[in-house]
């Protein structure tokens, strides 16, 4: 079983006297790569400040509607200091961590599940699908009549929106195992579990990372939707917040809010992508450079 561990996946050993793609390009200086990781971005955040500078000036809409820029980030840096607004943080954060957690193991398990199972395909496997494109707000109804105004209707939702795209991901990632891996995995004496342990997962894993990352997506908007629906009893949270500023018109505090929440998932969608770039390059499917 050590060398079926040795060759788990796709990470097997290089063919001696070559170089990968990446070994064979010059390296650029560490401070060439951070500028030309973040540039875009920075770009990009110019272009969309300089249209709602724009957007504000035109008049479209009162200032007490569409506040510029500089208003909303100083009421972000008045709301960077409060209690309220670190408490909503952290309830809204755990509330994504731990849905999302249990949305990772009902969808592994089931994924894994139907994988392997024809009659389990036949049987869930369209559902599964079905159960993606669903829109989560549509649960929240069924989610308040059998949980009321508590955490546990929002979890519910939570878990219904992610949980079938992390299955359909390692679905497909296992479906795309290459039939070749496959059988070296049975010479090598790979059978069952170990099979599924030592190759079929870590050859699917890059396809399972894309899963967890659009789980992560859904898991994201339906928390922040279960937020603003499911109010409960002295509980702080982004969403809380930002239906509290609506109520008060409080457009600077509103679009602060939202600045927060876009964040957030900027860099949750980042790590993501980093760690499936870092997978696809192990097993050598980095983009080709033309």
């Amino acid at each position: 079983m050590s060398t079926i561990t040795r060759l788990s996946g796709l990470d097997l050993p290089g063919t001696p006297g070559t170089l990968s793609p990446r070994a064979a390009r010059p390296a650029l200086p560490r401070a060439n790569r951070i500028w030309a990781a973040i540039w875009p971005g920075l770009l990009a955040v110019l272009i969309v400040l300089g249209a709602w500078q724009l957007l504000y000036l035109s008049g479209i809409k009162p200032s007490y509607v569409l506040p510029d820029p500089l208003t909303v980030l100083t009421r972000l840096g008045e709301l960077a200091v409060t209690a309220e607004f670190w408490v909503g943080a952290a309830t809204t954060m755990t509330r994504a961590v731990v849905g999302f957690a249990i949305a990772l193991t009902i969808g592994t398990v089931l994924g894994a599940a139907v994988a392997r199972s024809r009659v389990l395909r036949a049987a869930i496997g369209s559902l599964l699908s079905g159960l993606q494109t669903m829109p989560s707000i549509a649960w929240f109804p069924l989610a308040i009549l059998f949980f009321g105004l508590t955490e546990q209707a929002i979890m519910f939702v939570i878990v219904l929106g992610a949980a079938p795209s992390i299955a359909n991901g390692l679905i497909s990632g296992i479906d795309d195992v290459p039939p070749p891996l496959l059988r070296a995995g049975h010479a090598l004496g790979a059978r069952g579990f170990a099979l599924l342990r030592f190759v079929i997962l870590p050859a699917a894993l890059p396809t399972y990372v894309a899963g967890l990352k659009q789980g992560w997506a859904f898991a994201w908007r339906s928390l922040l939707a279960g937020e603003l629906l499911v109010t409960i009893s002295q509980a702080t949270a982004l969403g809380v917040l930002l239906s509290n500023a609506r109520n008060f018109a409080d457009a600077p505090t509103l679009l602060a809010v939202m600045i927060v929440i876009l964040i957030i998932g900027m860099l949750i969608d980042g790590a993501f992508s980093w760690a499936a770039s870092r997978i696809r390059r192990r097993r050598g499917l980095g983009a080709v450079r033309l």
